[in-house]
């Protein structure tokens, strides 16, 4: 049997002309993977920036320009009156001291505490040990304003009432801290500690001369992060602090704020200049924290 090969539908060259052409394929998985997404973080970087720019720029407006109308975004006139006028208002010295001090502390005493806590609870077995952890994990679930008014009785009954002391002691140690730094310590293998061991060291030089040199990544992120907690921290200093030559510079902020009025041109340029520190410090160390991101991310 004979049959005409000619008058076979072409399924081959038919399917070939509907399918679209790789070039275009190509053009839109490289749309897919790599413009959308850029896009998509451009939207969200113009979303969370467009908030702090308007403040910026508002803290260089003239005081009668922040809620003329109709609202403008850029200034129509560049005015340093309220940065000169906080200046003068403040005593930012006396207030940038009060709260380094508080910030770099408390930094410190926590940053060593949550590395010797995190060290014993990853390395030493012990059944307490256990429940101690489990304890301070479950502080990480408590919000921190129901510790509060325990808080302040404890500092009121030693007698650190109004000191700055009242405010750095209840913030040493974090469960947060605490949490991080077991978390590493326990991907150190263990060992690399008995080796130190059986050449002689003792725990406190294991501590001190192996661990934390390790731990460098985590003890940097922690740093930081304390002392932006610190630096911002508002609650606690507003119930422990009476006396104003002891207030700490966010405390010192709510005293711009009057009972019928508010000076928006001075708090604004106030406000500017407290995060100028922050800034700084982030910009020196931004590249640990990403490090440490990174290095968590990479661990099995």
């Amino acid at each position: 049997m004979v049959t005409d090969v000619t008058n076979r539908p072409r399924s081959g060259s038919a399917s070939a002309k509907a399918a679209p052409p790789r070039r275009v394929i190509s053009r839109w998985l490289t749309f897919r993977r790599s413009v959308l997404p850029t896009a998509t973080l451009w939207v969200l970087v113009t979303l969370m920036g467009f908030p702090l720019l308007w403040f910026l720029l508002s803290s260089v407006k003239h005081p009668g320009e922040l809620f003329s109308f109709p609202l403008t975004f850029f200034p129509r006139e560049w005015s340093l009156d309220g940065y000169q006028r906080a200046w003068e208002r403040l005593d930012f010295v006396q207030y940038f001291t009060n709260t380094l001090i508080v910030a770099s502390v408390t930094t410190f005493l926590t940053v060593f505490l949550c590395a010797a806590a995190g060290y014993a609870l990853a390395k030493y077995k012990n059944p307490w040990l256990a429940v101690f952890g489990l304890c301070i994990l479950t502080m990480t679930m408590l919000p921190g304003e129901i510790m509060l008014n325990p808080m302040f009785v404890v500092v009121r009954d030693l007698g650190m009432y109004n000191s700055l002391w009242g405010v750095i002691m209840p913030s040493i140690v974090t469960p947060t801290g605490v949490f991080m730094f077991r978390q590493f310590f326990v991907s150190v293998p263990d060992e690399l500690i008995d080796a130190a061991r059986i050449d002689g060291a003792r725990e406190l030089s294991i501590f001190f001369r192996i661990m934390i040199p390790l731990a460098k990544p985590i003890l940097l992120t922690l740093a930081v992060i304390s002392f932006q907690w610190r630096w911002n921290d508002y609650i606690f200093p507003l119930i422990i602090l009476s006396d104003p030559d002891r207030f700490t510079l966010q405390i010192a902020l709510r005293t711009l704020i009057g009972a019928e009025n508010i000076d928006w041109s001075i708090l604004l340029a106030a406000s500017v200049i407290s995060m100028i520190p922050l800034v700084v410090i982030y910009l020196v160390f931004q590249r640990y924290i990403t490090s440490s991101n990174l290095s968590a991310g990479l661990k099995d």
